[in-house]
C-alpha cells in the first residue's frame, strides 16, 4: 500500500460497513484511525479514540444503513468526540444516506426526516458531507455545511458496457428515476424507457403503463435504492410480460429488507447489480446478484476534498 504523504488526513470508521472503510483507506494509502465502539449495560453507544487528532482533517466513514438508529447514534457521537478532540475539519463520509425517502410532505402532518437528519449532523459538528447517490438531489439544500455528492451511474454503466448487450433499453422504475435512467443511457448510447406507476402505500406499487419501445430489447431497470424489491420486480416482470428480451436490474443502494431477496429470486430478472455502499450480508447474497465496490471512487473524492481540488472531474 502506498503511504498517502499529508499526516493530517486521518480516515475513521464505525460499525456500518467496515469492509468498504478498510477499501478506501487501501485506495488513499492511510491507516485506519485507532477508535473503539462499546455499550455501556443498557445500550448506551460509548466512543474512544485512541490517537490524536489534534488539528487534523478527519474523515469518518459512517452509513445510516440498518439498524439505522444504531448507525445515527454512533455517528453523532463520534462526530461530538472528535469535535471535543480538536479535529481541524470534520468530513462525513456516508456511502447510504438513510432516512432520505421522507424528503416532503406527501400527506398532511408527515416528518421530513431527511432533513431533521441533515440537522442533526450539522449541529453535532461536522463540517462537510460526501454521500453517494442521494434519493433525491435536494436533500443537499437541507444542510447548511458543503455537501458532495458522488455518483453511482458511472460505476453501473462501465460494468454493463463491458458485458456488450445486445440492442439495450435503459429502464427508470418511475418518473422520479427519469435523470438518473437518463445519465446511463448518455453513457452506454441507449433509449429509455419509463415504467408508469403508482404507489397506494410505503413499499407497495402498482405497474400502470410502459412509456417507451421496449419489445424485443435487453433492458436494465436502474434505481437508487432497492429495498423490498416490490416494484423493482413488478416492473421485470411487466417488462417481459410487453415483449422485453430479457431484464437486468441494478442500484446503488442495496437495502434489500424484508421479502427482497425471495421476491429477486423469483422474479424475471437475469441479474442484479449492487454496490458495495451497504453491507450484503450473507441471507442477501445469490447467484443473481453481482456487486461492485465503490472505494476507488470514494477514496479519490476524499483525496481531491483534502487537496481542494475539483471533485465532479470524476465524472467527466
Amino acid at each position: 500500500m502506498a503511504k498517502y504523504g499529508d499526516p493530517s488526513l486521518k480516515v475513521f470508521t464505525l460499525n456500518s460497513n467496515k469492509g468498504l472503510a478498510q477499501e478506501i483507506s487501501d485506495h488513499i494509502g492511510v491507516t485506519l484511525g485507532r477508535s473503539s465502539v462499546t455499550r455501556f449495560s443498557d445500550g448506551e453507544v460509548q466512543i474512544n479514540i485512541e490517537e490524536s487528532i489534534r488539528g487534523c482533517d478527519v474523515y469518518l466513514i459512517q452509513s445510516t444503513s440498518a439498524p439505522a438508529n444504531e448507525h445515527i447514534m454512533e455517528l453523532l457521537i463520534m462526530i461530538d468526540a472528535l469535535k471535543r478532540a480538536s479535529a481541524r475539519t470534520i468530513n462525513v463520509v456516508m456511502p447510504y444516506y438513510g432516512y432520505a425517502r421522507q424528503d416532503r410532505k406527501a400527506r398532511a402532518r408527515e416528518p421530513i426526516t431527511a432533513k431533521l437528519v441533515a440537522n442533526l449532523i450539522t449541529t453535532a459538528g461536522a463540517t462537510r458531507v460526501l454521500t453517494l447517490d442521494l434519493h433525491a438531489t435536494q436533500i443537499q439544500g437541507f444542510f447548511d455545511i458543503p455537501v458532495d455528492q458522488l455518483m453511482g451511474v458511472p460505476i453501473l454503466a462501465e460494468y454493463f458496457s463491458q458485458k456488450e448487450l445486445d440492442d439495450i433499453v435503459i429502464v427508470s422504475p418511475d418518473h422520479g428515476g427519469v435523470v438518473r435512467a437518463r445519465k446511463m443511457a448518455d453513457r452506454l448510447k441507449a433509449p429509455i424507457a419509463i415504467i408508469d406507476k403508482r404507489r397506494p402505500k410505503p413499499n407497495v406499487s402498482e405497474v400502470m403503463n410502459i412509456v417507451g419501445n421496449i419489445e424485443g430489447k435487453t433492458a436494465i431497470i436502474i434505481d437508487d435504492i432497492i429495498d423490498t424489491a416490490g416494484t423493482i420486480t413488478l416492473a421485470a416482470n411487466a417488462l417481459v410480460e410487453h415483449g422485453a428480451k430479457e431484464v437486468y436490474a441494478c442500484c446503488t443502494h442495496p437495502v434489500l429488507s424484508g421479502p427482497a431477496m425471495e421476491r429477486i429470486n423469483n422474479s424475471k430478472i437475469k441479474e442484479l447489480v449492487v454496490t458495495n455502499s451497504i453491507v450484503l450480508d450473507d441471507e442477501k447474497k445469490s447467484e443473481k446478484v453481482t456487486e461492485l465496490s465503490v472505494a476507488a471512487l470514494m477514496g479519490e473524492a476524499i483525496i481531491r476534498v483534502h487537496e481542494h481540488a475539483s471533485v465532479s472531474t470524476l465524472f467527466d
